[in-house]
């Protein structure tokens, strides 16, 4: 039986490489990310590995190994493509798939100050006029992402209480704005899942790239441009929503409904931002810029 979560080290990640892609194992490994589901670890200068720690990763890895090739030429920044895909080692005692990335040089946009980060508002929201685009019928599903914003009620209560009491209120005034709002009745559309700033690379004044795909899915894209209120102050806001209201479904925009649904995903994602404080203090850090600009 297999662990629930597995200790991912270099040495492991080096044994992975000499079995299966020897010509890789000699060059120089460094962990530079530990997350909810991988780790991340860079590969001499130009690479890096995604490995997951457990299960749940794992088949975010495989999504991500199916998808990326399809969406990666139409997007405007570069994404995780996998260029070397690993496999389980019995021998190793590694039960999951795993990958070598081309690595991009930046920081993850949860540590560069929100004003900051105004300068590619408008890049940001290119990549979604880009990706938001019709999806097959066998693209990859998903429980909690681009559903009505209504199935999320019981989560909403939940993690409510995450937030300040003196700010309950307010929140609550959102949810039911979204809630309120006309469901969205167009084609399932490509979505990202989870583009918060953690999963946003800056270098400078550009985004360098957009990364971790592994909620892959498709249907309401409100899910993914709740990220407008996690990411930007208000002037980022209003460069990233012009972009989208003049570029998406082909010049025609979406809808007020569409946006009144994004907030609301917003205030579910700052709730769930204070989930893990200890394991994940950068997710914190989100989460109060995102109180901030949703609710004071």
């Amino acid at each position: 039986m297999v662990a629930a979560d597995l200790d991912v080290t270099v040495d492991l990640a080096r044994s992975l490489l000499s079995e299966q892609h020897p010509d890789l194992a000699g060059l120089p490994l460094r962990i530079v990310a530990n997350g909810w589901d991988n780790v991340m670890i860079r590969l001499g200068d130009d690479l890096a590995l995604r490995l997951p720690r457990r299960e749940a990763g794992a088949q975010l890895l495989r999504n991500e190994h199916a998808v990326l090739p399809l969406l990666a030429p139409r997007l405007p920044v570069p994404v995780p493509t996998p260029v070397r895909v690993g496999v389980p080692s019995e021998t190793l005692g590694y039960p999951w798939p795993w990958g070598v990335v081309r690595w991009t040089e930046g920081v993850q946009a949860a540590d560069v100050p929100p004003a900051r980060r105004t300068a590619w508002a408008e890049q940001l929201a290119h990549v979604f006029v880009a990706l938001h685009r019709p999806a097959p019928e066998d693209a990859p599903g998903h429980r909690f992402r681009g559903i009505p914003v209504a199935e999320r009620q019981a989560t909403f209560e939940d993690r409510l209480a995450l937030l300040p009491e003196r700010l309950h209120r307010r929140a609550r005034a959102v949810w039911a704005d979204a809630v309120s709002a006309p469901e969205y009745d167009g084609e399932p559309m490509w979505l990202h899942g989870d583009p918060h700033p953690a999963n946003l690379v800056a270098d400078g004044d550009r985004l360098a790239a957009v990364i971790d795909f592994g909620d892959v899915t498709s249907g309401d894209p409100a899910s993914d441009l709740g990220t407008m209120w996690l990411t930007f102050d208000a002037e980022g806001r209003r460069r990233f929503r012009a972009v989208v209201d003049a570029r998406a479904r082909g010049g025609r925009g979406w809808d007020e409904g569409m946006w009144r649904r994004a907030k609301g995903w917003a205030v579910l994602y700052t709730a769930i931002c204070f989930s893990y404080p200890d394991t994940h203090p950068v997710m914190v850090g989100v989460g109060e810029h995102a109180m901030e600009q949703l609710l004071a």
